[in-house]
């Protein structure tokens, strides 16, 4: 569709990451005009420099500690190293088949995808270079970027995870500077990889937005692994030298390393891009929105990272439908922020959806909690690996909260998010069938002990 007269969109949509593309992809279903504007590659960054390539990354770490672990199996292999051109290579190809994908879906929709830096010019009009690209409704979901602390300089041997996703080599000793999701899963991956490793953390527990049991079980996890972290202290500054980076702490204590990996979350890309000037309110660089995710200017909205919330790619993904379908006029119902589902894919893997158990106590008060040790799980200990699942009800009530640590427990967390969605009761799901020997049985058997009668489990 030619670009040129006012209004000549009915959605003008400003990044094509993971909330963007699935907004222009909705749209274009539900019959609107779609321009999509990208800087970088279609797909943004959870495609290229965030979710798929860091999973990849872990896979090949996972791949690594089997071959070192068979003889625990019966079988005998031996590791003999991590071949970095090799595992890139791989993870690129990953990248590159989603990316292809993506680019054919959005073809097929006949999206005009404009590629470009965008900036807003006004309430409803987007230019890129010296296209002006006008629209009934514009969407921001312009992403977000890996941050640093004031006076860390990112470069040499101090990077970000975008950084990091393209290294060359296995250094021989890593510090992690942040122990939420970003740093525990660089932190587990370097160390499969055959570094050591240690995580700086200045909050008093790793993944501290988890549920406390989790973060104790994870900190187990990790000193069985050797994974060395210090929680409750704080970074003071970074110098390099040659080849060794020297990591200071206001302690006074230092610690050298080959590479210093800063995962200090990540922070939102608005600036200078004209929000501001069309009335968009921007509040310590976020957007903030209402529940159906208008900006306060009328049909303009926001989607993904440079809301306030969960920086999370299916939080996005689904904020984008969501938009659409209201541009569309179809009044989808709110998103629940707590219902969104959580993955951090470190070795053990943690998955939880609702509240933490001190959250819901102090939203519902009195709450009953339970914890399913897998031990008692036949699949997790063929898998040999640890952890539990934790259930938080209201008490005569709704299961609020479930959380999970053990290997592969990303792939419960779809029933689980079924469970506090649809407030179910323990009783509820104590009468569904789990597969045996599943590590879904898991989830079963923490909802019969948490029904009252427990099976696999003491009460």
């Amino acid at each position: 569709m030619p670009a040129g007269a006012a209004g000549d969109y009915d959605v003008v949509i400003l990044g094509g990451g993971s909330g963007g593309y699935a907004c222009a992809l909705r749209s274009a279903e539900l019959g609107l005009s779609v321009a999509l504007v990208e800087k970088g590659r279609l797909g943004g960054t959870c495609l290229h420099q965030g979710c798929i390539p860091t999973k990849a990354l872990l896979h090949a770490a996972e791949v690594a500690d089997v071959a070192r672990e068979g003889a625990s199996f019966g079988v005998k292999t031996t590791f003999e190293s991590v071949d970095m051109s090799g595992v890139n290579a791989y993870k690129d190809g990953v990248v590159s088949r989603l990316y292809k994908g993506l680019q054919g879906l959005v073809k097929a929709a006949k999206i005009d995808y404009v590629e470009g830096a965008g900036v807003l010019d006004g309430p409803h009009t987007v230019v890129v270079g010296d296209r002006r690209i006008t629209g009934r409704n514009v969407v921001l979901a312009t992403g977000s970027y890996a941050k640093s602390l004031p006076g860390l300089e990112i470069g040499g041997r101090i990077m970000t995870s975008e950084q990091a996703l393209s290294i060359d080599h296995v250094p021989a000793r890593v510090v992690v500077l942040g122990g939420g999701v970003i740093g525990v899963e660089f932190a587990s991956v370097f160390k499969s990889f055959g570094s050591e490793v240690t995580i700086v953390e200045a909050l008093p527990r790793l993944v501290a937005a988890e549920d406390e049991a989790i973060s104790k079980q994870l900190e187990r996890s990790f000193r069985k692994r050797k994974i060395v972290f210090r929680t409750g202290v704080r970074f003071a500054g970074a110098t390099q030298e040659g080849d060794v980076v020297t990591v200071s702490l206001e302690s006074g204590e230092t610690i050298e390393a080959d590479l210093l990996l800063v995962a200090v979350g990540r922070g939102p890309v608005t600036e200078g891009l004209g929000f501001e000037a069309a009335g968009v309110t921007v509040d310590r660089g976020f957007v903030p929105t209402d529940e159906r995710l208008r900006t306060g200017v009328d049909g303009v909205y926001a989607v993904g990272d440079i809301v306030p919330g969960l920086q999370l790619a299916h939080r996005g993904f689904a904020q984008g439908i969501f938009v659409a379908e209201e541009i569309a006029g179809l009044a989808p119902a709110p998103i629940d922020e707590t219902g969104i589902p959580r993955v951090t894919y470190c070795d053990p893997e943690i998955a939880s959806v609702g509240l933490t158990e001190a959250q819901a106590r102090e939203k519902h008060g009195d709450v009953a909690t339970y914890e399913y040790n897998l031990g008692g799980n036949g699949k997790s200990q063929i898998l040999g690996t640890q952890g539990f699942v934790k259930l938080v009800r209201q008490v005569d009530g709704p299961v609020v909260g479930v959380h999970m640590i053990g290997a592969r427990m990303g792939e419960q967390i779809g029933e689980a998010q079924l469970i506090v969605n649809w407030e179910a009761h323990p009783e509820d799901v104590a009468g569904l069938i789990h597969a045996h020997p599943t590590q879904n049985e898991a989830l079963g058997e923490a909802h019969l002990a948490l029904a009252g009668k427990p099976l696999h489990a003491h009460a």
